[in-house]
């Protein structure tokens, strides 16, 4: 697949703020080392960064 990014979350949300663990769910991550693929857009980039301490980019 062209144009995409694989997100991995590292990091359990307990004790996060509420609108991170939002942010979790929108990219399609449940558990602790779940994966996602998502296409590689500018507001996908912006929930990455806004929760870059729970989450790892994945090649």
């Amino acid at each position: 697949m062209a144009n995409t990014v694989k997100v991995k979350l590292v990091k359990g949300l307990i004790g996060t703020r509420q609108d991170h663990r939002a942010t979790v769910r929108g990219l399609g991550l449940r558990r602790v080392n779940s994966v996602a693929e998502l296409q590689d857009t500018p507001s996908v980039r912006g929930m990455i960064n806004k929760v870059s301490y729970l989450v790892k980019v994945v090649a």
